[in-house]
């Protein structure tokens, strides 16, 4: 029995240890989501600028930083590569150097003495110039980096929300900053007693609140009340190193988080940017469902003995998008004295093309003639390569001029050049019976009648265009390969192009622009730098400029366009990334364009394209 007994308390305590067991792995199961929660609102949540009293570190900020860059870069869409980087650095009477992918190079400046000033005031003076140099020395560093971004976030920035709570975080850690050092005072029980009070209270009321809304009305006196006791604790001499530790943390996780934060949304504006919106791709969709369900597939455009006979004016636009396309033809045709006169041809791609076809059917512009062609159905007597009838758009390069030649006066100036692509230089051959055509991009606005423009004596050039002399062919000779040119020769923009076809084909143009391809490819690895020069380069010395009158740039970039200048503008080119029909457009430039769109239209308004 009394084995019995011994064998039976033995297998109690067993149970009682596993029982015991039991429960404390189901109370750390409950403990470690509870802290790993805690963790990531202190670290990952707290608000700009204000931090938990965790001894945390710059490393954590880092680590979590380069997290979230992970996993952008792992879920992001992949997007589609139409604006480029290409950063100029010169000055005058010295050598130009470039670099292209937005790294600049920033040429030696001797500085200036400053002149003596004799007034009192001039110390004050001198730092609000500093302060004023400091931040257009910022905007121009996050410019270079993050591109029309920064202008973007300047223009929409929004006042601070829940203040109050975030003057309580700063409050809160300046305590605990200066607490550890007040408590080693001799004779200062009772003030470091009325610290760890106020802390203590001001942690509750954070606990409780997360917003303005959510703090007690008696908030204005306990935030008056701790910082008349931070006012006593500065009062006494404590450890610097200690107090240094703690702000600089601040210091640096606050930098680390606006880094974080400021990439991230930089990414959103890109994705914005380079995403087709909602209601268009809402329109393209409908419009194909409706061509492939109406018997719109059996039918033609109207007018099509027009679309061959060079005694019209004809007109070009490459596009992708509906809506674009549509309003570029329908302010062209509104301009025009005899519409009549005017055939366009709207070059597309497969995927759009149907319900391009069908957009034109259901609309006319007055007494214009409207073509649609698919660029993967042309066929070409001469260039019958697969390469050749793949689609693509202009591209832009954005691209930014930093001035050194007066140090305290300098600046930074952007433009977006953009250059033909691929596709157009099969034009000659896809227009075979066409003298002369102008090709508009699918970002203009077209304000006057072009008529005159047909009648311009081009001399022996092929190309008429807007040049823009800021950025020259010297100034790319890294990139240019061995090519022989002039260095003086200024850069051209798509957007408003006339084009004599007839000279074109005699020098062959469309074979000079492949072979260049091929001669700038082996000096340099970045296909960017091989479209940008291969363009310029073709058209070297047969570039006809067009006076500056025809067309004004930079609405889909620069805030600070001139109202009277848009009104003179035959032509307006919203070139840059905050296109027109974009929600990220500079709002004050929409109405240009939007005033050409078919308000009641049906489709645009199911599609909430026109609200």
């Amino acid at each position: 029995m009394k084995g019995y007994h011994n064998n039976h308390n033995q297998g109690k305590r067993r149970w009682r240890c596993l029982v015991i067991g039991v429960l404390f792995l189901v109370l750390l199961s409950m403990l470690v989501p509870l802290v790993f929660l805690l963790g990531l609102y202190h670290n990952g949540f707290h608000s700009t600028g204000h931090l938990s009293d965790r001894q945390t570190s710059s490393a954590s900020a880092t680590d979590q930083s380069s997290h979230i860059k992970e996993l952008i870069n792992n879920f992001a869409p992949t997007l589609p590569k139409i604006h480029q980087d290409l950063v100029i650095n010169f000055t005058s009477g010295a050598e130009n150097k470039t670099a292209i992918s937005g790294t600049p190079v920033v040429l030696p400046v001797v500085p200036q003495p400053p002149p003596i000033r004799n007034d009192g005031a001039a110390a004050g003076t001198d730092e609000i110039t500093k302060h004023k140099r400091n931040a257009v020395e910022e905007s121009e560093k996050c410019e270079l980096r993050f591109g029309g971004y920064c202008h973007w976030r300047d223009k929409h920035r929004e006042n601070m929300k829940d203040f109050m709570v975030k003057k309580l975080k700063d409050q809160l850690f300046v305590a605990r900053a200066y607490y550890p050092s007040i408590a080693k005072l001799p004779s200062q029980e009772k003030l470091t007693h009325e610290l760890k009070q106020n802390i203590q209270e001001l942690e509750r009321i954070l606990s409780e609140s997360s917003t303005d809304a959510d703090l007690p009305p008696q908030i204005q006196k306990k935030l008056q009340k701790m910082e008349n006791v931070i006012s006593k604790a500065k009062t006494f001499p404590v450890d610097c190193n200690n107090i240094d530790k703690k702000l600089r943390q601040i210091l640096d996780l606050t930098e680390e988080e606006t880094n974080f934060h400021m990439k991230q949304s930089a990414f959103l504006y890109q994705l914005a940017v380079q995403t087709m919106p909602k209601g268009l791709h809402c329109l393209s969709m409908r419009l194909i469902v409706e061509y492939f369900k109406s018997s719109a597939h059996d039918k033609e455009l109207p007018l099509s003995e027009r679309y061959s006979d060079p005694s019209f004016q004809h007109y070009v636009v490459f596009s992708t998008n509906v809506l674009a396309a549509s309003v570029v033809i329908n302010s062209t045709a509104v301009h025009a004295r005899e519409s009549g006169n005017l055939v366009f041809h709207v070059l597309t791609d497969g995927l759009n093309y149907y319900a391009m076809k069908l957009w034109f059917l259901r609309n006319t512009y007055k007494e214009a003639a409207v073509q649609v062609l698919n660029i993967e159905n042309v066929t070409l007597k001469y260039y019958d390569k697969e390469v050749l009838k793949s689609m693509s758009l202009p591209v832009e390069y954005r691209v930014s001029f930093q001035t050194v030649n007066n140090p305290p006066a300098s600046h930074l100036r952007t433009e977006y050049v953009s250059v033909f692509s691929h596709t157009h230089y099969l034009l000659p051959y896809i227009f075979e019976k066409l003298k002369r055509v102008v090709v508009l991009d699918d970002d203009v606005v077209v304000q006057q009648d072009l008529s005159d423009l047909w009648n311009l004596n081009m001399g022996r050039k092929v190309n008429g265009a807007l040049q823009l002399c800021s950025v020259q062919l010297g100034q790319l000779r890294s990139y240019l390969g061995k090519s022989i040119f002039d260095k003086t020769s200024c850069a051209w923009m798509s957007g408003l192009n006339v084009i004599d076809l007839v000279r074109w084909r005699e020098l062959d143009l469309t074979k000079t622009y492949w072979k260049l391809g091929q001669e700038v490819s082996k000096g340099t690895e970045s296909a960017e730098s091989v479209s940008l020069s291969t363009s310029l380069l073709t058209f070297q010395d047969l570039v006809y400029p067009l006076d500056g009158a025809w067309a004004l740039s930079g609405l889909g970039h620069d805030y600070g366009i001139d109202v009277q200048a848009i009104k003179k503008a035959s032509v307006l080119h919203f070139n840059g990334q905050m296109k027109p029909w974009l929600e990220v457009g500079i709002p004050k430039y929409k109405h240009y364009w939007k005033r050409f769109l078919n308000r009641h239209d049906q489709l645009l308004l199911e599609c909430n394209v026109n609200p």
